[in-house]
């Protein structure tokens, strides 16, 4: 069982307003260590244990700061939810996460690869190692399903239209959604663009699948059974699989490891068991949804 660690420490305070410096202040003092598990374990051939390590990244837009000191180790093979309020920093650390953005410092590695420092050649090739399910399904309004999950093969592929069309079929089978193949993104229900989206996201195979808020607009039915199609999906094709979300419920039903990310920090990590029963107050307010404890409306 990987443990459960608290990123709360930075040597630079005045990067926080005094609120939140008291806040983090108060989460490193629930049993910081670093440890197995932590981002600091030291992996015998990099990328072995951890598919991403974000590493102390700093991401400002003018005097909006985003990312404060950002450590985050995503483990292979598993299921990780980073999940925490609006406007904490999610849709900013996906960007950095496939090399859309940089940070200011720090680093982000993948497979043990510094993507920063990577020439574009080798970025373009990193990010078909990519899977991405986006908040709605992302389809070319003009194409059908089938062109919609064939587009990735056709663009980074030389296979021929019938190998394409067995790996398009598979996909789609997969998802249950063979009978919608030649229908328009306008003709689908919000459950089944996101859906199609999932299967686009794995016709290259990819290491890593990412979703960005896949509950997003979902009714709570709905919500769950995309929850299980994405575990059973998992557990039949392997792979790192993160979800990007705030949404607890779907957090307690696929998290196998979970990331809470709050200020542009994470203020813990571990196992779903470890967080669900944490002693941190932010984070036991936050995955019970709690109105008393120290996250307010701000």
């Amino acid at each position: 069982m990987l443990d459960q660690h608290l990123d709360g420490t930075d040597a630079d305070e005045s990067k926080f307003d005094p609120s939140t410096q008291q806040l983090l202040d108060q989460a490193a003092e629930f049993g910081y260590e670093y440890h197995e598990g932590s981002t600091d374990f030291q992996e015998s051939t990099p990328g072995e244990f951890w598919s991403i390590r974000v590493e102390n990244a700093h991401k400002a837009f003018g005097s909006n700061r985003v990312l404060n000191g950002l450590n985050l180790g995503i483990p292979e093979g598993m299921i990780t939810v980073v999940l925490g309020p609006s406007g904490t920093g999610k849709s900013v650390l996906i960007k950095h996460l496939i090399g859309l953005m940089f940070p200011d410092s720090g680093d982000i590695k993948v497979h043990g690869r510094s993507v920063p420092h990577m020439r574009m050649s080798e970025l373009l090739d990193m990010r078909k190692r990519f899977g991405i399910l986006f908040q709605d399904g992302a389809l070319f309004g003009s194409m059908n399903v089938y062109d919609n999950v064939a587009f990735p093969l056709r663009q980074n592929t030389n296979l021929t239209e019938k190998q394409i069309a067995e790996i398009v079929d598979h996909r789609l089978d997969e998802v249950g959604l063979t009978v919608a193949a030649g229908k328009v993104p306008s003709e689908l229900s919000g459950g089944m663009r996101k859906r199609a989206g999932f299967a686009r996201a794995l016709v290259l195979e990819p290491e890593i699948v990412m979703f960005d808020e896949p509950d997003s607009g979902l009714d709570p039915v709905r919500t769950a059974l995309l929850c299980r199609l994405i575990q059973k999906v998992h557990a039949q094709n392997g792979g790192t699989y993160i979800v990007i979300t705030h949404d607890i419920a779907s957090a307690r039903r696929i998290g196998e490891y979970l990331a809470v990310l709050w200020k542009g920090r994470i203020v813990q990590s571990g196992d779903r068991e470890a967080m669900f029963t944490s002693r941190n107050p932010f984070v036991r307010q936050f995955l019970a949804g709690a109105d008393e404890g120290p996250l307010g409306m701000d």
